[in-house]
């Protein structure tokens, strides 16, 4: 583990706490994690929730707390943005790092095994290294534009998950068929038990499968540790998958 805990800079810090009647922290999830942290137990961690719940804005935060280029891409030792121009919960955001974790982030060569990848900003990262025409160290040998969507996806986690370092993705099973969510269980399973840590904000009861991962619900209660079978998402998929129709004829009629 090289995050065990996340926080906020409460107002007596130095620069002040943030405003909890603006956004993000009318959300309740972030609201909760303001006022009471949020604790990380297991190397696999899901985030789970509707849309709007935080999740993307939760590890989006987490990226810019870590020192990881937001927009897809790999950790630095320096960050790439002053505080002030990074998102309003990144602002305020701290992390509680591990023994492990510190020297991560102490070590630029360390540091740089680490990874975000934002599903609506995957494509063009990486259309823009395959466009490169050399080897770019750390990175895929392949050219992705002759491969599909998901196949490039698959190869990009496979590259770049491939030693023990901190990867957050946000919603990455969004390019992916049902094998190939399967095939990324495997990825995120294996690379957690060689030392690294993963945070990803999802969707897929798929992923959210993962054996030994923690995973934590966001809705309007706040954010608190579940298990698989107790996820409304699950829940909702099963009844779905029996019966389509009692969902659909609210939609489109008998």
């Amino acid at each position: 583990m090289l995050v065990q805990r996340l926080y906020v800079r409460g107002p007596d810090s130095v620069g002040g706490g943030p405003d909890l009647d603006e956004w993000p922290f009318t959300v309740p999830a972030v609201r909760q994690l303001a006022e009471s942290g949020l604790e990380l137990r297991r190397p696999v961690t899901f985030l789970v929730g509707e849309n709007g719940s935080g999740k993307s804005t939760l590890v989006e935060a987490i990226a810019e707390a870590y020192g990881i280029n937001v927009r897809t891409g790999r950790g630095s030792r320096e960050r790439k943005v002053s505080v002030h121009e990074c998102s309003p919960l990144g602002q305020h955001l701290q992390l509680d790092l591990t023994a492990q974790g510190a020297a991560y982030a102490a070590s630029k060569r360390l540091k740089r095994r680490s990874f975000f990848l934002r599903a609506e900003t995957a494509f063009d990262f990486i259309e823009y290294i395959s466009s490169i025409g050399v080897i770019v160290p750390g990175y895929w040998q392949e050219d992705l534009r002759v491969r599909s969507h998901g196949e490039g996806y698959l190869t990009v986690l496979g590259s770049v998950i491939s030693e023990p370092g901190l990867y957050l993705l946000d919603e990455p099973e969004a390019a992916l068929s049902f094998n190939s969510c399967l095939r990324l269980v495997a990825l995120l399973h294996d690379a957690a038990a060689a030392g690294a840590q993963i945070i990803c904000a999802t969707h897929s009861p798929i992923l959210a499968a993962t054996p030994d991962a923690d995973i934590i619900e966001l809705d309007s209660e706040g954010a608190h540790h579940t298990t698989w079978d107790r996820l409304e998402l699950v829940d909702h998929w099963r009844r779905y998958l029996a019966r389509p129709d009692r969902y659909l004829r609210h939609l489109v009629g008998e």
